[in-house]
């Protein structure tokens, strides 16, 4: 048994009852409390939770990635753990999604655990610090030798309430960061289904203006276009076409789930949330996740870059999306359910299967 197992154990049988029994926004304050003090200790972070071997790194759209788990969107929202995981193990981590104004998320309950199911509701709609506030964190960082990238959406507040001026907040927030040298890359998030605007990103034609206002800005670092989940494969083809044509060519496959119908949750769990609002991540997102990046492969080929994202709880749940056509894979979910040393466990594993 090596120490992935025994930490995972010690998580799942004796810490993971006593954090579930509480409120999972406080854990999660807590947690990017506690990730941030650890900084000057990162060393021992990194011998408990990280594993390394040249075999894992990967060269994709011009970035190096040490390894290729990384750390999704939606769970360090303001950069606060930007130093630390990097310790814990991931080989990239994203920072937001950030926002060009504050806002202090929808009303709570902003989480909900749906363990059956491995699932969490996510109610939180873009809640950031904004990105100035942001910025002048990371900035203090020394992120020198990290991964660390910034997912951009839209503020999700009342005066943003049309599509050029969420066009305009997207292209703040770009301009901000898009010359700070810790920034690798960044993701364009269309497809955040918890905020308030009445018309979406989801559809093309918005999606084409916002692509064609980005571009203008020419920025240097690689972009990925986080698309929705519930998705036709052809209709998300029509987004790969037009982000290409604006030479964005990174995608991440997928977001939450809104259909409380999907045959992946537990009926008595769906019952008790059903008059909660959000959408959900985990399991759930998993199949349909998959499908996409297969069907987005087969189409485009080596033109693009896929990075992988939805119910990623073991390295066998990583291999199916890097079979299906992944270069990458990022989780959250997974890690709440089964524990930091999730992250190094999957990147062992990988290595084996590349001959350690």
């Amino acid at each position: 048994m090596d120490k992935f197992q025994i930490i995972g154990g010690l998580y799942r049988n004796v810490l993971k009852p006593v954090l579930f029994a509480i409120d999972p926004e406080a854990v999660h304050e807590a947690f990017v409390r506690i990730g941030e003090g650890v900084e000057n200790g990162e060393w021992i972070v990194g011998s408990l939770l990280a594993y390394k071997n040249p075999k894992l790194n990967k060269k994709i759209l011009g970035v190096e990635f040490p390894n290729p788990i990384g750390l999704s969107a939606g769970f360090d929202y303001d950069g606060h753990l930007a130093k630390v995981m990097k310790h814990v193990g991931f080989g990239f981590n994203t920072v937001g999604t950030v926002t060009a104004k504050e806002y202090g998320g929808n009303a709570r309950p902003m989480l909900g655990r749906l363990p059956k199911s491995k699932s969490l509701l996510v109610n939180k709609g873009f809640k950031s610090e904004g990105a100035v506030h942001v910025m002048e964190r990371l900035d203090k960082k020394q992120l020198e030798g990290h991964v660390t990238g910034i997912s951009v959406g839209s503020s999700n507040i009342p005066e943003v309430n049309t599509i050029n001026k969420a066009i305009d907040d997207y292209l703040f927030t770009f301009d901000v960061f898009k010359n700070r040298k810790y920034v690798k890359y960044f993701e364009l998030n269309i497809s955040c289904p918890n905020t308030a605007m009445p018309e979406t990103f989801g559809d093309i034609k918005n999606f084409k203006k916002l692509a064609g206002a980005v571009a203008k800005l020419k920025i240097k670092q690689p972009i990925f276009v986080k698309m929705a989940n519930e998705m036709e494969p052809a209709y998300s083809q029509e987004f790969i076409v037009h982000s290409v044509k604006n030479n964005i060519r990174g995608f991440i496959f997928s977001n939450l789930v809104k259909d409380r119908n999907n045959p992946a949750f537990d009926k008595e769990e769906m019952e008790m949330v059903k008059n909660l609002k959000g959408n959900f991540s985990g399991k759930p997102t998993e199949k349909n996740a998959n499908l996409l990046i297969r069907n987005a492969r087969r189409k485009f080929g080596n033109e693009i870059a896929i990075i992988g994202c939805g119910g990623v709880f073991s390295a066998e749940d990583a291999i199916k999306k890097f079979d299906a056509g992944a270069d990458l894979v990022q989780l959250i979910t997974g890690m709440i359910y089964e524990g930091p040393q999730l992250v190094g466990g999957i990147n062992k594993q990988l290595a084996i299967g590349n001959g350690e």
